[in-house]
């Protein structure tokens, strides 16, 4: 019972910050050029929202990111709580995502409106997808990118095999790839029915950018290793931790 109403009293708190920050959300959307403002608007809607919610949060940075360079980042994904969770990134990024988002009131207009959806059951969406983010990066955005198209693993923290899309565009416009590393919110927010909140620290790590100058698209499945490879080892490491986190 206690669980269900920190569920619903989370769901709230997330409706009533979206509705305060819509309004801040018309400048990017009427202004297209001012596009940096949607990543300082996700910074502080995770930053309260974690707050509200009592979730404390860890994020660890790279050293290596560079707030003045432009990323595809790609993180694991087990959770609704990551596309919040990724609101905390440091560099100001759009995201790449299924459409399902658009068919939730006013927040699926704002999302169509400053980010770009997928619809993977349609080629001429993906292909109208991989377009609109080439065009994303020649504006001078960065990307976030769910790798594995989807919460589609049965078996988390086990991520899912990842698809081509974030690989291929980060090659093509030769731009670095930063791994990111989601490990509690599995355990936190699971990906069942019905959702249910759990208290925890939510932790992100954002890795070392990998870069794509000279590769070819004869190296996306190298590219894809070496990402994967980075997110699988840490979610190993904290793996042995997460029976002691709830």
């Amino acid at each position: 019972m206690i669980r269900t109403l920190y569920t619903y009293y989370g769901l709230a708190v997330f409706s009533v910050l979206f509705l305060v920050f819509f309004p801040l959300l018309l400048i990017p959307m009427i202004f297209p050029t001012q596009f940096k403002w949607v990543g300082i608007f996700n910074r502080w809607w995770a930053r309260l929202l974690f707050l509200f919610t009592l979730l404390p949060y860890r994020v660890v940075i790279s050293p290596a990111l560079h707030r003045n360079r432009q990323y595809i980042f790609c993180p694991n994904h087990f959770s609704y709580l990551d596309i919040p969770t990724m609101g905390l990134n440091p560099i100001n990024a759009i995201f790449v995502g299924k459409n399902d988002m658009e068919k939730i009131p006013l927040f699926g207009f704002m999302y169509r409106k400053l980010h770009i959806t997928v619809d993977r059951s349609r080629l001429k969406s993906r292909v109208n997808t991989l377009l609109d983010s080439r065009k994303a990066i020649d504006a001078g955005k960065s990307l976030v990118i769910f790798p594995e198209g989807g919460m589609l693993t049965k078996h988390p923290p086990k991520m899912h095999a990842f698809k081509d899309g974030a690989f291929r565009t980060a090659i093509e416009k030769q731009i670095p790839i930063v791994p990111v590393t989601i490990p509690y919110n599995w355990i936190i927010l699971p990906d069942q029915h019905p959702l249910r909140l759990h208290w925890s620290r939510i932790v992100v790590i954002f890795h070392d950018p990998i870069e794509t100058r000279g590769y070819s698209l004869n190296d996306v499945d190298d590219l894809k290793k070496q990402v994967f490879e980075v997110i699988e080892s840490e979610l190993k490491q904290y793996e042995n931790q997460s029976g002691n986190i709830g």
